[in-house]
């Protein structure tokens, strides 16, 4: 709240104001002031006028032909210089906010965005060193509770949010699959069915998380539950499981990372996989981005598939 002596100077244009006087007592000359500023000596006068009103205090006195400064107008001076000082530190740093090249990015992540966040982010750092960029990690109640208390730049969601008040945008393909291990009876056979799935041990996220929310709206659309053996908080986890024979579970084909084989996690052949999805930028509606954020969206959207391509490609090689 700003304090009651602060108050004077804000009711009345006190910028324009110093402005002139800054000058007038530079030049020592109204007039000369006046033509520095290109407006009209009466216009000058009564900006001095109104200062001098706001004050409290005569600022110029003169002595003979010439004009010299009171006692409150060399402590005004003074203070008109420190005024200025900071609004040009302001307008550096918002400068730095205006320009791509120098800004700062806070990006928030769903779990299974870290398997390409982190590249796409590098590559954007890698054509503007000058970046400085953060990344976040979160389940989806994580990411929508971080958007409701606007605490990053841009947060990417593997399944779009249905609200009015949050823009959605598509970024890349995000396939969902069916892993289980790669001795489980399932994994040579061919077109399996959802619902010889809908029989097999089940492990499934803890709640909040998305691929959950994905998974269990496929169960539910075709009208079967899902035998839950285990709920698990990260795609780590659950992978281990999968390993240990638990389960078989729906998760992102990016759950593999970058690498079209791990290990011994496979793909089954479900009929109807791989599911479409997309991972998507999501913003509330009337937020302000800044130029990085809104140069960091365009590049993803140009450069992001060709980078995880690549991706795959190197891992095949």
């Amino acid at each position: 709240m700003l304090k009651s002596g602060v108050r004077r100077y804000l009711r009345h244009g006190t910028l324009p104001q110093l402005r002139v006087f800054e000058a007038s007592a530079r030049l020592g000359s109204l007039t000369r002031a006046a033509e520095e500023l290109h407006i009209a000596q009466p216009t000058a006068s009564v900006q001095i006028k109104k200062l001098t009103e706001t004050v409290g205090l005569p600022l110029f006195e003169q002595v003979g032909r010439r004009v010299f400064l009171t006692d409150a107008g060399r402590r005004l001076h003074a203070g008109c210089h420190e005024v200025f000082r900071a609004f040009a530190a302001l307008e550096e740093t918002l400068n730095g906010l205006r320009a791509t090249e120098s800004g700062h990015l806070r990006l928030a992540v769903c779990s299974t965005g870290k398997y390409f966040a982190p590249r796409m982010l590098g590559a954007f750092i890698e054509r503007f060193p000058g970046v400085e960029a953060s990344l976040e990690i979160h389940n989806r109640k994580a990411l929508i509770d971080r958007l409701a208390n606007n605490e990053d730049d841009l947060y990417v969601f593997a399944s779009p949010l249905d609200r009015e008040d949050v823009v959605t945008q598509a970024i890349l393909p995000n396939p969902l699959v069916v892993f289980a291990r790669d001795d489980h009876p399932l994994a040579k056979a061919r077109q399996i069915s959802f619902e010889r799935i809908a029989h097999e041990p089940f492990l499934m996220r803890e709640p909040g998380s998305g691929t959950r929310l994905l998974a269990t709206r496929l169960f539910e659309q075709r009208g079967l539950a899902p035998k839950i053996r285990m709920e698990l908080s990260t795609d780590e986890a659950i992978k281990e499981c999968i390993l240990a024979g638990l389960g078989v579970s729906i998760m992102s084909r990016f759950t593999l990372g970058l690498e079209p084989e791990r290990g011994r996690l496979v793909c089954l052949d479900v009929d109807g996989f791989p599911l479409e999805n997309h991972w998507y930028f999501a913003y509330p509606v009337r937020k302000q981005l800044s130029a990085t954020a809104r140069a960091f969206m365009d590049f993803a959207r140009i450069e992001a598939k060709k980078l995880v391509m690549q991706g795959f490609a190197q891992h095949r090689r």
